[in-house]
């Protein structure tokens, strides 16, 4: 039986889920009691505590999976609880073939609501359960892996479904960006491949807008803002360069800057 399985396990107790006596007892005279008498809250807790190893039992199975022990166990109490608290022994059912379904199913639904590791709708991880149980099925039936009109076929569903569900279930498990790629010998880290942000895109882009926007100006304009920032001269090297006054080059500067400042914010 494996996690992703939507076969139920049987209902026949194995030996270590067997119900004493005691456990019997105090089950028969907490259904006796009325919901608010008043020693119905201890009586309840002793016969949970009394049919712990039943849950510990169930949880078991489902060791060495990826979840910590304790929380599985913690799991399938939750389902006892609920268990305990729903059965009537007045419509001669067994405990133990009550109680393993509903624990098995609150396991079944903690694999499949907190272990994704991304969170899909309930609807594909449902579909990944049938999915799953379908290709097992189908495969020991035609001796080879399934195509997905046939699982489609199968589940009764449309191929779209099958394939939103299969692509659903890559979110099942993540790999670590810290993980090493497989059968590289310098230790290539997974996050070492993944792309970043090249500042020189926005540079080149800049330019460009640039240059467009300096075409615009009329020539002496456009000469005094290259000789200004890309020649690196002063304002008064400038003007003795175009035979003007240092405070008439100021006032050209102040002005096409202003205009390249319009022209380029219209442009982004």
């Amino acid at each position: 039986m494996t996690v992703t399985s939507t076969h139920q396990p049987s209902s026949a107790p194995a030996p270590s889920a067997r119900m004493d006596d005691v456990a019997t007892d105090l089950l028969a005279a907490l259904a006796r009691l009325p919901r608010d008498h008043p020693r119905r809250a201890a009586l309840r807790e002793r016969a949970i505590e009394r049919l712990l190893p039943l849950a510990q039992h169930l949880a078991r199975r489902f060791r060495d999976r990826g979840e910590p022990f304790d929380d599985l166990v913690q799991t399938a109490t939750l389902g006892l609880i609920k268990a305990v608290d729903r059965f009537d022994p007045g419509r001669g059912t067994d405990f133990v073939g009550f109680a393993v379904p509903t624990v098995i199913g609150e396991i079944k639904r903690h694999f499949r609501d907190r272990t994704w590791a991304v969170r899909v709708p309930r609807r594909l991880q449902e579909l990944r359960l049938m999915i799953n149980d379908a290709n097992a099925t189908l495969t020991q039936r035609l001796g080879r892996s399934p195509t997905v009109a046939q699982v489609a076929g199968h589940l009764g569903v449309s191929e779209e479904d099958v394939l939103e569900g299969m692509e659903g279930a890559r979110a099942y498990n993540a790999t670590s960006l810290s993980a090493p790629v497989a059968g590289d010998p310098a230790g290539t880290a997974l996050g070492d491949l993944l792309g970043a942000d090249d500042p020189g895109y926005t540079t080149v882009e800049a330019r460009t807008t640039l240059a467009k926007a300096l075409r615009t100006l009329p020539e002496r304009e456009r000469q005094i803002i290259l000789m200004r920032f890309c020649g690196g001269l002063t304002q008064q090297q400038i003007a003795d360069r175009i035979g003007i006054s240092q405070m008439h080059v100021s006032r050209l500067l102040s002005r096409t800057l202003t205009r390249l400042r319009d022209e380029l914010s219209t442009a982004i």
